[in-house]
């Protein structure tokens, strides 16, 4: 069985504890290269491979979606989930994002040049307020504001994407309650009579992400995953690492 911390150990002090061996298993198995942090609510019960590397700071790719969400309604670059996102006619080689989009298409196919067209609304003055006011990461940005989180100074471990989740399961932002119920609406995957899972993929410079949180009847589970992404065929174990890994704790 896994490790089980009591609420009052702190994470800091998780890292005397060995590997768990379940969650090691896993990784051995598709011989990926990571990190996956699984933490119910309270983190009573914490579990991580790789303990080393998930302090490590590394871009937040396509992850940083779940924030420039928020940023973007904030800062009226958008006004809700529904206004259309209009398509600028260029063919880019993704064929989903040929077209107009709302937040939550945008989202749900990680549509880049949708978030780049906020972004240049937003502006870097207030993106580094706003990553200095909630703690995001390393806090800074890049000399691109269009690009920065898949190329930029931005860095951020999968500890601290864990404690952002957090606070976004606990409405616990300076953003309207409305803004980050649209995230958190948006950022939903599946949702069955058991569960709900919220999550997101990211990919640049050979990371890849798969971080989000699952609501069950009777607790909620937050995880954060990166790997080393060789090819594109190692893109698929984001996710099945992470459903393995809630399956055999049981989560789901």
């Amino acid at each position: 069985m896994g490790i089980k911390i009591l609420l009052s150990i702190s994470f800091t002090f998780l890292f005397a504890f060995a590997n768990d061996s379940d969650l090691q298993n896993i990784f051995d198995k598709y011989k990926i290269n990571g990190t996956l942090i699984l933490s119910s609510l309270n983190k009573d019960e914490v579990y991580i491979y790789n303990k080393v590397r998930s302090t490590k700071k590394y871009l937040p790719a396509s992850t940083f979606k779940i924030i420039n969400t928020l940023i973007a309604l904030d800062e009226k670059a958008i006004k809700n989930q529904h206004e259309i996102i209009k398509w600028d006619g260029i063919v880019r080689g993704y064929k989903p994002w040929n077209q107009n989009h709302t937040l939550k298409s945008a989202f749900k196919v990680s549509c880049v040049w949708c978030y780049q067209s906020l972004a240049k609304i937003v502006g870097d003055k207030n993106y580094l307020e706003h990553l200095n006011n909630i703690n995001y990461g390393n806090k800074k940005t890049g000399t691109n504001i269009t690009t920065f989180w898949l190329d930029g100074h931005i860095r951020i471990s999968a500890m601290q994407q864990i404690d952002f989740l957090q606070k976004i399961h606990a409405v616990n932002l300076p953003y309207k309650k409305e803004d980050i119920n649209i995230l958190k609406n948006i950022m939903i995957v599946n949702q069955t009579s058991s569960y709900t899972l919220r999550a997101k993929t990211g990919w640049t410079k050979n990371i890849g992400w798969y971080v989000g949180y699952v609501e069950t009847d009777n607790n909620v589970w937050f995880f954060s995953l990166n790997m080393d992404i060789y090819s594109k065929r190692d893109l698929k174990y984001r996710k099945e690492l992470v459903m393995q890994a809630l399956k055999k704790k049981e989560i789901l």
